[in-house]
């Protein structure tokens, strides 16, 4: 009689005792001393507050904020290009960026790998674009799970998710309910597709066009595979800085993620009834990406605006006096910003000026 065996069902328990072995060092290089160590624990700690003048927050009335997200088929892009160091910065930033939009200080992150064969060489190049998007982040990868479901998946295709918590003070929480006429709208810039639209941009490429992800693309100066892949900007730490650069004022009034449904539906979620917000064409400069994907796929402009960020991949709601101020602070780490739109008086509503 036929004994059986875990591994001949696929899940070969030695081969992932060792891919979990090398996991406690990759976490750690995110830990502050707000982690509390439990080694062999079930779960991880995190102290909320901490008595050291370098992470003492003394939170009088804290809002945890609790986020969970993942890459979408993005990661099709990455098997095909057999490089997957990337996506887990996509992984973090879809969360942080979604925990900023209220004020959120992200504070740990947890994360879900789902594989259909033990691989540890490739656990360990997803968990260190992970820890790069958590350190990014200025947040602690405080653990997560690795499943092997051997037939879910099928070889070459795994999945992320992740999750993400963070903490505000109940009185600087940022809803959007503080819009008002004449604030201005300030869009950041976006580094192309980030992790959205990768059904239609993988449809037009590959199977439309018939693009190998090698090919060189003349007028991008990269192959497919560098531009699809090129990772999602993490805006959590710079607009951090922002919020503690007023923090006796309330300058920002709100905060939207461009994501799934592009610029109009996801600022359309923070806008207050009686504000209107009209953006301006031609404000910011389109990515060429975009631009070659419409031609490529003879999308029309509006569905193109509906699936894909159009090169803002955030956007702040703010008080028109500063709003130069921010616009500077932001461009010190980095991050390209324009002035886009306006907030008007009228019946609740985001659309072109025009």
């Amino acid at each position: 009689m036929t004994r059986w065996t875990y591994k001949d069902a696929g899940v070969d328990l030695d081969l992932y005792q060792r891919a979990m072995e090398k996991l406690p060092r990759l976490l750690s290089r995110t830990f502050t001393p707000r982690v509390l160590p439990l080694p062999g624990g079930f779960a991880g700690l995190f102290q909320l507050d901490f008595d050291c003048p370098l992470f003492a927050r003394k939170y009088r009335k804290p809002i945890l904020v609790a986020c969970a997200d993942g890459v979408g088929t993005k990661l099709k892009v990455a098997s095909m290009m057999g490089r997957h160091n990337t996506v887990g910065i996509d992984l973090v930033a879809m969360n942080v960026n979604d925990a900023i939009c209220c004020g959120g200080e992200p504070l740990f992150f947890l994360d879900y790998i789902a594989l259909p064969k033990d691989d540890p060489p490739l656990l360990e190049e997803i968990l260190s674009g992970i820890v790069r998007g958590c350190q990014l982040a200025n947040c602690a990868l405080l653990g997560g799970e690795t499943a092997i479901l051997p037939e879910t998946y099928q070889p070459g295709d795994y999945d992320l998710a992740g999750f993400c918590v963070g903490v505000v003070e109940e009185e600087n929480v940022i809803t959007g309910a503080n819009i008002t006429p004449g604030d201005l709208v300030i869009g950041l810039a976006s580094s192309g597709l980030h992790s959205n639209g990768y059904s239609l941009a993988r449809k037009i490429v590959f199977h439309h066009a018939g693009y190998k992800v090698g090919d060189l693309i003349p007028e991008l100066g990269a192959t497919v595979g560098d531009v699809l892949l090129e990772p999602t900007i993490i805006y959590a730490a710079a607009i951090r800085r922002v919020l503690r650069h007023y923090s006796v004022k309330t300058v920002v009034h709100g905060i939207a993620h461009i994501t799934g449904g592009g610029i109009f539906e996801n600022l359309s979620r923070i806008v207050p009834q009686g504000v209107e917000i009209l953006l301006q064409r031609d404000s910011w400069p389109v990515p060429p990406v975009f631009r070659w994907l419409q031609q490529l796929g003879n999308v029309e402009e509006n569905e193109m605006y509906r699936v894909f960020n159009m090169g803002i991949g955030m956007i702040l709601v703010v008080s028109a006096y500063y709003a130069e101020s921010i616009r500077n602070q932001l461009a010190e780490v980095g991050i390209k910003s324009w002035i886009i739109g306006q907030a008007g008086q009228g019946p609740k509503a985001v659309r072109w000026a025009d």
